[in-house]
């Protein structure tokens, strides 16, 4: 069993990863909208068009890990050279120096692509480096547990202090303040988890692997699906949130507030999760977090105008539901991975994260052309009866199929040990269509 210590040095990273990526999906939509004047279908598109291009490079970017895995600081070397990167694209985003629809769009994809690849290759191998702490399937649990903690704490942060700065100082300035409180956390996570974390155990790959190959079992292929699914539902109301709460709920003042209880509801029940899935299994204790998220945003249909209090207790029950999204699938696809498939867990982790972004990009180019095709303009509460009915139903009917898939708890027994010796399955993997 890993110590607390050395979990909480490998879970530092976490929570700069988790606040570069709240901004871009929650934030960076809604302030290119209402302050920069960019169109919604405009943007819909553009930020599916980057995320598709985006997701080629994921299983590239695993393979990449994999190798860099024979080289002692291989793995060191690249998170910090994308930190550097990630840390300025972040702070082009939100500071752009041109103006004008085009222009604008233009410089977000550029923006885009630079924070995206440079997250890629930090999470990537961050993702592989948790897999490869242990073979311990409790321990798998313990591990995404913190480290999806970790991050709970720093969506939090980008919830709130954006909010507050900008009231303080202006959009402007605001937004730079944060990206240069980011870049500053960014280097300290990393520095932390680079010298106090458990080292991964590493094993080069003696072969070239097929980057198709994680496709090829059955139960990966099953995860991959339903972490599709699953995570799309959860992209639809992110993206959205901030619409539903000026145009729904009227209250901008309380947007900090809705996201802070949402996350920290998720943050203190994630532990609890974690327990629940040791007596139940994983696949069960997703199931129970699912059935609440799916009654809270089905609840928030009916909220109009004022309804603040009604709104933090779906934020409640929803974040409450959140541990589990958090921590069990990534849990569900380390148990997947066979032991001797250790060599490529950057592989199985790239393709993953395809499917993450994926989902982002599904989210953004479905729920903003489709409320501009239904009439909601922001900024105009009398256009949002559709947006209302969209936030709360669209990511109930995706969680629904991501139950479909993954239901019933087959997943939840330990892969099968593949007792072919090297040469066998080298030779059975030659012999297989590609």
């Amino acid at each position: 069993m890993i110590r607390q210590w050395p979990l909480a040095a490998y879970s530092a990273l976490a929570l700069p990863l988790a606040m570069a990526m709240l901004p871009i999906y929650m934030l960076a939509p809604k302030y290119y909208s209402d302050s920069l004047g960019v169109s919604l279908t405009a943007l819909g598109v553009t930020l599916f068009a980057v995320r598709l291009i985006d997701t080629v490079q994921d299983p590239l970017i695993g393979r990449l890990v994999d190798w860099l895995a024979r080289f002692n600081r291989g793995w060191a070397v690249l998170m910090m050279a994308a930190a550097v990167c990630l840390a300025a694209g972040f702070g082009f985003l939100f500071l752009p120096t041109v103006s004008g629809q085009a222009a604008l769009l233009w410089w977000l994809a550029a923006s885009l692509v630079l924070v995206y690849t440079a997250h890629s290759c930090m999470n990537v191998c961050y993702l592989a480096w948790g897999a490869r702490l242990t073979d311990d399937e409790r321990a798998r649990a313990r591990v995404t547990g913190w480290r999806e903690a970790s991050g709970v704490i720093g969506v939090v942060l980008a919830s709130v202090l954006p909010v507050i700065w900008i009231a303080q100082m202006g959009e402007r300035n605001g937004y730079r303040t944060f990206a240069l409180f980011f870049a500053v956390l960014l280097a300290l996570g990393l520095l932390v988890t680079l010298l106090g974390s458990p080292k991964p155990i590493l094993m080069p790959a003696r072969q070239r692997t097929d980057w198709r190959a994680p496709l090829r079992h059955r139960r990966i292929r099953r995860l991959y699906a339903f972490f599709l699914f699953n995570a799309t539902s959860a992209a639809i109301p992110a993206t959205l949130i901030l619409f539903f709460v000026d145009d729904v709920l009227q209250a901008p003042a309380q947007a900090g507030l809705f996201l802070a209880v949402y996350f920290l509801a998720g943050l203190s029940m994630l532990p609890l999760w974690v327990r629940f899935s040791d007596q139940v299994g994983k696949v069960r204790a997703w199931g129970s977090g699912a059935v609440m998220a799916s009654l809270a945003l089905m609840s928030a249909a009916f909220l109009g105008p004022g309804d603040i209090w009604g709104y933090l207790a779906v934020c409640a029950l929803s974040g409450a539901a959140l541990g589990a999204d958090l921590a069990l699938p990534p849990a569900m696809l380390a148990d997947a991975i066979e032991p001797q498939e250790r060599m490529n867990t950057g592989l199985y982790f790239g393709v993953w994260a395809l499917v993450a972004k994926f989902s982002l990009a599904l989210a953004a180019g479905a729920a903003l052309p489709l409320l501009g095709l239904l009439g909601y303009v922001p900024g105009n509460p009398d256009s949002a009866y559709a947006l209302s009915w969209l936030y709360a139903v669209l990511p109930v009917s995706f969680k629904l199929i991501a139950a479909w898939i993954i239901w019933p708890a087959r997943l939840d027994r330990p892969a099968p040990v593949n007792t072919q010796s090297h040469s066998e399955r080298t030779a059975h993997t030659k012999e297989s269509p590609t």
